[in-house]
């Protein structure tokens, strides 16, 4: 990679002017209210930008575009079902997270059944949190490993521990301050790598007929029905009813139960602006998800008419050059660069025969260039064999390094450092969210409820401060073990938040729809639910996005039946005493 004097400087300067300003709005009330929910002054506007700066993590900007470099536009329809859940949310959650004015939306679940059940609840989020977020310190960590060769355990330690120490001194204020100049930052930059992406392709070629290369080489799926010849196929990981339907219920349980979110627009002034913030971001979400799988497309279009790379990982083509397997992996990157060379003639065909609406070439050329992605697609697969064989551990994926591996050799000096930072900017944005989400239910729901001595309101800021840094090590700890994913690494997050994210989302809707259901009934169905879940994930019987219906559709089911069969319907709800302060 190509990563000059003037990218270090601009890359540096960065992210220092993130990091200071960070710490300039880190200044709050040394007390829980200020560490975890910024004494709940954000307005709206900073609470939209939070919840998108904590969605949007480095790996939406660095393995969205290979997801639709390599697989096209579908993975959009995972986002279809949000902005449904944001109404959902804005009626039935947030009321009843600001009247009782919780830190954490697991305290509700004491009020309503039992202190099992929070913890119960709480310790779910924990896990599935904690491990997402290890996954996602390795998105910055890739770049460093892919543009400098540094070992992958080295660069998670440099980057989890740069971010630690910016997180634990901030809090919840600084974050969400942070949080809007990174959200600035990262759109314009990444605008910027499509425009030039668009601008090197050859003359003639405009935005309209890049498009229309990708959709006829398949790339532009926007929506697809999951149905094939023998029915549908509930193991299609993206469709319009999994997208729909699965998407809404993992939405409604990240919105509305993951802390990392609830957090966010709990720091809201009041209800309404809390409500704003969510429904702005069912507005904006799926048109951005979508321009950023866009660029993907346009990546596409750029490499049937330049030299695209046998394989996109730099630091492991490296080390596939200097093994005992370089000959074998040359003789078929050849042949891959033969088959490339065939495309572009195909595609320069294609090209001169939109601008001249020849219909009958554009036709014979679509079905040639489609049979031609099919055989690179091959070729591709046999590269990745070689590195799986080469390469112990490696399952070699290269999605997560498409857009990378474009910005490292095509864009300009100085452009090259601005698109780097901006997924450090997106990884700390993200992370640290989740950190402070990590650390205010580990403070809430463990230390302050099961502690028998009273600390004084700056012990519990220092306890905080302290559980913040135990959870960023324990997340670097998870980067190290998640290098060699089978997934991309947007798809694998997504994955594991859905073995987890029905059955929150279950308990909460029991809480709220049914209140004849005590806590007894509740915390049983959520052990079976979720044992349930991980076992049709297990045996691979459906696609990932299905687990979230399965999972709270089971506990409300199964709560129901246990309430009826083994309590008693008459014995169900125990009054308890409102949530202390």
């Amino acid at each position: 990679m190509n990563f000059s004097r003037l990218d270090w400087t601009v890359l540096v300067f960065t992210l220092l002017l993130i990091i200071v300003y960070g710490v300039y709005r880190s200044r709050t009330s040394k007390n829980l209210e200020g560490y975890l929910l910024s004494d709940r002054q954000m307005p709206w506007w900073l609470v939209l930008l939070s919840i998108m700066g904590t969605q949007a993590s480095a790996i939406t900007f660095l393995t969205a575009p290979g997801q639709a470099y390599s697989d096209g536009m579908r993975f959009v329809q995972y986002y279809f079902g949000l902005p449904i859940a944001m109404v959902v949310i804005c009626i039935t959650f947030v009321p009843i997270f600001h009247r009782l004015k919780v830190f954490t939306a697991y305290e509700y679940l004491e009020q309503r059944f039992d202190v099992k059940t929070r913890l119960l609840t709480s310790s779910l989020f924990l896990l599935s949190r904690g491990i997402s977020t290890g996954i996602s310190i390795l998105a910055p960590s890739i770049v460093l490993h892919s543009m400098l060769g540094w070992d992958i355990i080295f660069t998670n330690l440099f980057m989890g521990g740069l971010l630690i120490i910016y997180t634990v001194s901030g809090g919840a204020k600084a974050v969400a301050y942070t949080q809007q100049l990174q959200f600035i930052i990262i759109y314009a930059a990444m605008f910027i790598a499509a425009w030039w992406a668009i601008k090197m392709l050859p003359q003639g070629i405009s935005f309209t007929e890049a498009l229309h290369i990708g959709g006829k080489s398949g790339k532009l799926n926007v929506i697809t029905s999951g149905f094939t010849e023998k029915g549908f196929d509930w193991k299609d990981r993206y469709n319009i009813w999994s997208g729909v339907i699965g998407g809404f219920f993992l939405a409604l349980s990240y919105f509305g139960t993951d802390q990392s979110q609830v957090g966010r627009y709990l720091t809201a002034r009041t209800e309404k602006e809390s409500r704003i913030g969510l429904l702005m971001n069912g507005l904006v979400k799926v048109p951005l998800q979508f321009s950023i799988l866009l660029i993907g497309i346009f990546l596409f279009a750029f490499y049937q008419f330049n030299k695209a790379p046998a394989y996109f990982n730099l630091a492991q083509e490296r080390t596939l050059q200097q093994s005992s397997n370089a000959g074998e992996y040359a003789a078929v990157s050849q042949q891959y660069q033969k088959v490339q060379d065939e495309k572009r003639k195909t595609v320069a065909a294609l090209g001169q025969a939109l601008q001249q609406h020849d219909h009958n070439n554009i036709n014979r050329l679509r079905a040639q260039l489609q049979q031609q992605q099919q055989q690179a697609g091959l070729v591709r697969d046999s590269i990745k064999n070689i590195v799986k064989k080469t390469i112990p551990g490696s399952d070699g994926n290269d999605t997560n390094y498409v857009f990378l591996r474009f910005v490292g050799d095509f864009l300009p000096n100085g452009l090259v450092g601005l698109i780097i930072a901006i997924i450090f900017l997106a990884s700390w944005s993200s992370i640290a969210a989740a950190l402070h989400a990590l650390a205010s239910c580990t403070m809430v729901d463990f230390h302050k409820r099961l502690s028998k001595s009273t600390a004084t309101p700056l012990q519990e800021y220092r306890w905080s401060q302290a559980y913040t840094l135990v959870w960023g090590v324990f997340c670097i700890v998870v980067a190290q073990f998640g290098y060699n994913l089978g997934n991309s690494l947007i798809e694998a997050v997504n994955i594991l938040g859905s073995w987890f994210y029905g059955t929150i989302l279950g308990i909460f809707l029991v809480a709220f729809y049914m209140k004849w259901v005590g806590g007894h009934a509740v915390f049983i169905a959520a052990l079976i639910a979720e044992a349930i879940v991980i076992s049709i994930y297990s045996l691979d019987l459906i696609s990932f996005l299905w687990l979230n219906v399965i999972g709270a559709v089971g506990v409300v089911l199964f709560a129901g039946i246990i309430q009826v069969a083994f309590v008693g319907k008459n014995n169900s709800v125990k009054q308890q005493p409102a949530i202390e302060k």
